[in-house]
């Protein structure tokens, strides 16, 4: 809600709002950084709603018993989802690049609008994350960028079905995996969406997503590992590091070739690199330019964000992964190098635990080594009437039964105990999980109570 906050926010409208994550004092200083800036923040007890002339916006996830959504329905006040207020904003922009799939979208909405600037374009963006490149003294919270309505590039969400909502000029298919809905439900909506596009850019290494390219009617096909497709990598020219990854990106409809220097680490972040070149290039923008603006991206927070590293040499990384793709990504980046890994993972809420639990059991039985360890604590629960009754033990038994070594401890400031007692020099700490800002804030506390 704060990018999209911030966006209406620099478009002209007044913003007001609340949030149960402020009446429980979590996170503080956006809060604090929101009210700084003209935001006006209320109590989430309806007191905010006043008038009938007021739009109320709300998540997906608001109940319908939420003081603020009672008071607009008594008052008459229209509501929107925010879902419906974004594709509002991008439908009426001049260009819209969508980026669409389960995994990947903010990483990969973060270096197109990186290209853009640089190439002087000057984007609106909406990103589901902190943009480590646009973040200022004066705006911390960069996980919008106001620019011109010329273009705007903006994530775009499958879980509520709300993609249907956008009419991009170029939508972006980074992949097609289980996350919140069904398979069979994901290639309905990821194959409208691409569908309604003037342009489609198109990851040909997911079979589901190669399988919908044919309903796109214009397409630039992108992959690591897919010889048909348009933008790809000569294989002998990887070079994977702790930090990042280098490559040669080759224009098979041209035959140039191009040296890449991505600074962030991972197999999955070169593919989303290849997403932004291709979404670049249908855009007009040559992919030599792109690749030159990618030289200098950041990256994002929470998106594999190396915390730091101990005086006994462990490090704490800060990764999103919340579903069985994500957390398999950031888990074979680390295991790409040298140490050991104990991983922590908060659930992201007791729904997706009981639709995608057993895929993550197996996800991380896989993907971990006999060495490495999983810590579960409880699914993050912040009020509301959500079926409480499978939690993270049935997980943990189901990574045991798969060959993994798994932990549950309910509390996760006993994680913590636990997991500083079993590190040691050379140790990578990766705290996974999404819906959460306090994760980061966890992440740095681990940081500073290691040797």
């Amino acid at each position: 809600m704060l990018p999209l906050a911030q966006i209406a926010a620099g478009l002209g409208y007044r913003v007001a709002g609340s949030d149960r994550s402020r009446d429980q004092g979590r996170t503080p200083e956006k809060f604090a950084w929101m009210k700084a800036h003209g935001f006006d923040l209320f109590p989430q007890d309806g007191s905010g709603v006043t008038s009938p002339d007021q739009v109320l916006v709300a998540s997906a996830a608001i109940e319908d018993s939420v003081p603020e959504v009672a008071r607009a329905k008594q008052l008459g006040c229209q509501r929107m989802s925010r879902a419906e207020l974004l594709s509002t904003l991008f439908n009426a922009a001049g260009t819209g690049i969508a980026i669409g799939g389960t995994s990947g979208k903010s990483t990969t909405t973060g270096m197109i609008a990186w290209i853009l600037d640089q190439c002087g374009k000057d984007p609106t963006v909406m990103n589901g994350a902190v943009m480590k490149n646009f973040v200022t003294p004066a705006n911390p919270f960069a996980s919008a960028r106001v620019g011109t309505q010329a273009m705007f590039v903006s994530e775009v969400d499958e879980s509520d079905g709300s993609i249907a909502l956008y009419r991009p000029a170029i939508a972006v298919l980074l992949n097609v995996s289980l996350d919140h809905k069904s398979l069979a439900e994901l290639r309905v909506l990821f194959g409208d969406f691409i569908a309604s596009a003037r342009t489609a850019a198109i990851n040909l290494d997911s079979a589901e997503a190669a399988a919908l390219a044919s309903r796109a009617p214009s397409r630039v096909t992108f992959a690591l590992d897919h010889p048909q497709a348009d933008i790809t990598i000569d294989p002998a020219s990887v070079e994977p590091g702790a930090l990042g990854i280098k490559a040669v990106v080759r224009d098979q409809r041209s035959g140039a070739r191009f040296p890449l220097t991505l600074p962030m680490p991972g197999r999955h972040n070169l593919s989303n690199a290849l997403a932004a070149i291709a979404a670049a290039d249908a855009a007009g923008i040559g992919i030599g330019d792109a690749i030159r603006a990618l030289g200098t991206f950041a990256g994002l927070a929470r998106r594999f964000d190396v915390i730091g590293t101990s005086p006994g040499g462990i490090s704490v990384i800060d990764d999103f992964g919340h579903n069985p793709e994500k957390c398999a990504a950031t888990l074979r980046t680390l295991k790409a190098t040298p140490g050991r890994v104990i991983a922590f993972f908060q659930p992201h809420g007791y729904g997706p635990l009981r639709q995608m639990g057993d895929e993550l059991a197996q996800t991380f039985a896989r993907e971990l080594g006999p060495d490495d360890i999983i810590i579960l604590c409880d699914p993050v629960y912040f009020g509301g009437t959500v079926d409480r009754s499978v939690g993270s033990e049935r997980i943990v038994e189901a990574i045991k039964a798969a060959g993994g070594r798994a932990e549950h401890i309910a509390a996760r400031a006993d994680c913590a105990e636990r997991i500083i007692a079993l590190a040691q020099p050379g140790d990578r700490i990766v705290v996974m999980g999404a819906r959460d800002d306090t994760l980061t804030e966890f992440a740095r506390a681990l940081l500073a109570g290691l040797p």
